[in-house]
């Protein structure tokens, strides 16, 4: 596994490659990362970087890489069903419940959102309460904030 650290407007990034796909982005430096992981920035890690300061500048509305989270298959359907929100679009986790087939699970939905490893190019923070109020992120609630404003200000 390759990583490495980028300075964006919502502070620094990692982002983490392996087997020619994107494992992980996460908030911080060098968070805990398995054993073996090499610094290192590769062709798709700089790639990544370049869509995400794209997207950053408003220009970019969906990313293009090859992605590989590593999840559960209900996480997997959780974050699949993420990616068909619309940018500066926000959807419940009831909403992603029924999208996914199972209405009740809104909890689980959550959960999964949670343990998402691929924020913002798996949109997680444009998930929100039922009554449309910001709710849980990651990353904390004034950069699921900061995402959301963005968006919408880029004229989705």
């Amino acid at each position: 596994m390759f990583a490495c650290t980028y300075r964006t407007p919502v502070g620094e990034i990692t982002l983490a490659e392996e087997n020619g796909a994107l494992k992980r982005l996460s908030f911080g430096h060098l968070p805990k990362l398995s054993a073996g992981t090499e610094v290192k920035e590769t062709p798709l890690i700089l790639k990544a970087r370049r869509q995400l300061d794209e997207y950053f500048a408003g220009q970019r509305h969906r990313f293009d890489l090859p992605l590989q989270p590593e999840g559960t298959s209900f996480q997997q359907k959780v974050w699949s069903a993420l990616q068909s929100i619309p940018y500066g679009k926000t959807a419940s986790y009831k909403d992603i419940a029924v999208k996914i087939g199972n209405p009740r699970a809104c909890r689980a939905v959550g959960m999964a959102n949670n343990k998402n490893p691929l924020a913002i190019v798996i949109p997680c923070h444009r998930v929100v309460g039922s009554d449309g109020k910001l709710v849980g992120y990651g990353g904390g609630l004034g950069i699921k904030e900061y995402l959301l404003n963005l968006e919408l200000k880029a004229g989705a």
